[in-house]
């Protein structure tokens, strides 16, 4: 061949290729090396997802299986320790109190009229072994009863008394009972019928967890609105309700006398949090966090099923499998000037109890941190898939994210389906704390793609790690890779006002 048939050739192939990379997004990868990140997260989540880590739950012989596997992968990928603690290299202990309900009596009674409430129609929970508890008249504990609890009551109202409470509208009838908990004796929620009563006893049946640290041991009942106004008399109990509703309403001590008792299961154990960190060549100049939650359900699948491990794949084998390949790939190149920490987190599916422990003790201080990306339920949607954006609208970051989403070829999926989701990952935890938190998945994209995990694999045996889809994985993989180089970049990012590195 003739050397202008070679330049003539290689010339026609650089326009070929110039063509293919101005017609692929930018910051996208070659096949092959897609193929190889999909391989690595593959590789991880059969690991995690194995029927040998047996669900992941806190507490058991797959809690510590999965944390040996996790620091194993930390130490390959070249993370040092992001405790801040020489005697704790990777893991940050969270000490956790599981409580089983066993029994509960109920008893009103109002003069001559005394009731020993059926199960049907009330429920008594404890987080001690055994709780006993009465007031009323001739008791010294006053029953106060405080309406729906929305307006504001002085603490002197309510310290040690028994508080009857109108149980608010929603999926958490008894929300507004929490403040009141750490102060009254007993705080007694009285919700509109047996369906709602049974729908609560169906959500509380089991193991319940809670930070040791946060833990407040008030004993709290839940009646039925006729069970009390067949105690109180119909039309005394409609006026008092009414009485709540007017403006100037403040609470009121009621003649009625409240017996309880309760019993339950209880054990006390320590879980941990993992934290590895890539070390930053500006000290001072602020951190970006990765998170992921490590924790699953355990056994969670009908008594007499075949198949009774909930494996946890996509919930959240697949963010701990992009969080490793994210370190890995973060090693890579140019150290950042920034300190860009990993938290495996534990207790996710307790309440977010092990993120909150981050909080409560943070290796650096929350005001530090820039940014942070919570991974969770990565492995759903085909490549291409609109990004879910959860935390959009909250934070310095939606300038830089949009711009990298765009930059990818990509589009911000359903807002009012990521807005559903705000309260329920551990991102929200570091939100309400101050510090700039997202969670980007295509996963939470569309009803299309989200929907059907929900209704048939979501909290079941059915997540394994045969049933997952690695396309969005990946390009949200890619996509968290660009925007934690740009924030742990002290010249491409600023620390916005407020937040101090």
């Amino acid at each position: 061949m003739s050397a202008l048939r070679i330049r003539l050739l290689v010339t026609l192939l650089a326009s070929l290729m110039l063509a293919a990379c101005a017609r692929a997004p930018l910051g996208s990868v070659p096949a092959p090396e897609r193929s190889a990140i999909a391989a690595r997260l593959s590789a991880d989540i059969a690991v995690l997802a194995s029927d040998d880590f047996a669900g992941r739950r806190p507490g058991t012989p797959g809690e510590e299986k999965t944390l040996a596997y996790l620091e194993q992968r930390f130490g390959e990928v070249g993370l040092l320790s992001g405790t801040g603690d020489p005697g704790s290299y990777w893991r940050m202990p969270v000490d956790l109190v599981a409580v089983r309900p066993l029994s509960g009596k109920l008893i009103l009674a109002r003069g001559r009229t005394a009731l020993v409430v059926p199960e049907a129609e009330g429920v008594v929970y404890t987080r001690r072994r055994r709780a006993l508890a009465a007031g009323g008249p001739a008791t010294g504990v006053p029953v106060v009863f405080v309406g729906r609890g929305e307006g504001p009551v002085a603490p002197e109202t309510v310290a040690g008394a028994m508080v009857v409470l109108l149980g608010a509208e929603g999926r958490e009838p008894s929300r507004m009972a929490d403040p009141y908990r750490d102060r009254a004796t007993a705080v007694i929620t009285v919700l509109p019928d047996a369906a709602a009563l049974a729908e609560l006893r169906a959500a509380r049946e089991g193991e319940s967890v809670q930070l040791a640290s946060e833990e407040v041991d008030t004993l709290t009942a839940y009646v039925t609105d006729s069970a009390l106004a067949q105690v109180l008399g119909k039309a005394n109990w409609e006026r008092l309700k009414a009485r709540s509703d007017e403006p100037d309403f403040t609470p009121i001590e009621i003649q009625l006398a409240i017996s309880i008792e309760a019993t339950a299961e209880r054990h006390q154990f320590t879980s941990s949090n993992l934290i590895g960190m890539i070390p930053g060549r500006l000290p001072g100049s602020g951190a970006v966090l990765v998170l992921a939650h490590w924790d699953h359900l355990g056994e969670c699948g009908a008594a007499d099923a075949t198949q009774r491990i909930c494996h946890g794949a996509v919930d959240n084998a697949s963010g701990l499998a992009v969080l490793l390949e994210l370190a890995r790939r973060l090693k890579t190149g140019r150290p950042p000037d920034r300190d860009i920490y990993f938290l495996a987190s534990t207790a996710e599916e307790a309440g977010l109890l092990g993120v909150r422990a981050f909080a409560k003790a943070p290796p650096v201080p929350l005001s530090s941190i820039l940014a942070a990306f919570n991974l969770d339920m990565l492995a759903l949607a085909p490549k291409g898939s609109p990004v879910g954006f959860i935390g959009e609208g909250r934070t310095p970051l939606d300038t830089v994210i949009r711009a990298e989403i765009a930059r990818s070829g990509r589009s911000i999926g359903d807002k009012a389906l990521a807005e559903r989701f705000l309260a329920r990952q551990d991102g929200w935890v570091l939100l309400e704390r101050g510090v700039p938190a997202v969670l980007l998945s295509s996963a939470f994209g569309s009803e299309a793609v989200l929907q059907p995990f929900l209704a048939h694999r979501y909290h079941r045996p059915a997540d394994m790690a045969g049933t997952i889809e690695l396309g969005g994985a990946v390009d949200d993989l890619l996509l968290h890779e660009r925007l934690v180089r740009i924030l742990a970049d002290a010249a491409r990012y600023s620390a916005p006002a407020g937040l101090r590195p």
